[in-house]
């Protein structure tokens, strides 16, 4: 007769059943795998980068002025000095807008009543004041508005100054943006090369873009004579120069040895 065959089963450590040998199991490579990335991320080469920061500048002519005209009165009520004020205001609005200003470029950028006194601190009527901002695109009927301005109110008549801005600025900035980019990749060139590395793809770029303060072109109280010089002239001359926009960027490089 032939010996019955034996069939061999998985050994386990006594006492312990074999569910739980399992989960041992895979306890024990989910440490392992564990261990292994661990290894791997700290053995990773850190990034050297080089940081930056570079200027760009564009020129543009100016296409827009904005000043500001305003027209005080005086009187020894404040309903008449009232009055008397909105009636000038409305004939500079009428001066402005029959030499092309538009309607929807004047504003009311300020308005004050306040009584008045002399020396000695006794009252002697009120003042009104009504400030106008202006913004016309006519460079060529510009000073002829504010020629028509200051002789439609006449004595009272304030000249805040003047500014000129460029209405679209996209050309410019882009201009100044491409300068700005090329200077700092130069500046990072030339310090990768003194420190003997590689310069490669920039990893961050922050942008920031200024604009130059516009020059103001004062002037001043307009008195009786001073209202008949305008009038003599063929108008007031107006130079806008150049609107200059600048672009600083800083940029962040990737360099290897």
């Amino acid at each position: 007769m032939s010996s019955p065959v034996e069939t061999s089963s998985p050994r386990r450590a006594p006492g312990l059943p074999l569910s739980r040998l399992g989960v041992v199991a895979v306890i024990v490579v989910a440490a392992v795998a564990v261990y292994a990335v661990g290894r791997s991320s700290s053995s990773r080469t850190p990034t050297r980068t080089i940081f930056v920061t570079g200027s760009g500048t564009a020129t543009s002519v100016p296409d827009t002025v904005t000043f500001q005209l305003g027209v005080t009165t005086l009187r020894v009520n404040a309903g008449d000095a009232l009055h008397v004020n909105n009636l000038r205001v409305r004939a500079l609005e009428k001066a402005l807008e029959a030499q092309g200003v538009k309607k929807k470029n004047l504003q009311t950028s300020g308005l004050s009543i306040y009584q008045t006194t002399n020396q000695f601190g006794t009252p002697t009527g009120f003042s009104v004041s009504d400030t106008l901002q202006v913004i016309t695109h006519d460079f060529r009927r510009a000073g002829s508005a504010i020629d028509a301005a200051v002789a439609a109110v006449g004595n009272g008549v304030t000249f805040n100054g003047v500014s000129f801005s460029q209405s679209n600025q996209s050309a410019a900035l882009t201009q100044a943006r491409a300068k700005a980019i090329e200077a700092a990749r130069r500046a990072a060139s030339t310090l990768a090369r003194a420190a003997q590395l590689t310069l490669g793809a920039p990893l961050k770029i922050v942008d920031q873009e200024n604009q130059s303060s516009p020059t103001p072109y004062p002037l001043g109280f307009a008195t009786a004579a001073g209202t008949a010089a305008v009038k003599g002239a063929l108008s007031t001359p107006l130079s806008p120069g150049t609107a200059t926009v600048s672009v600083q960027v800083s940029v962040t490089y990737q360099v290897t040895s």
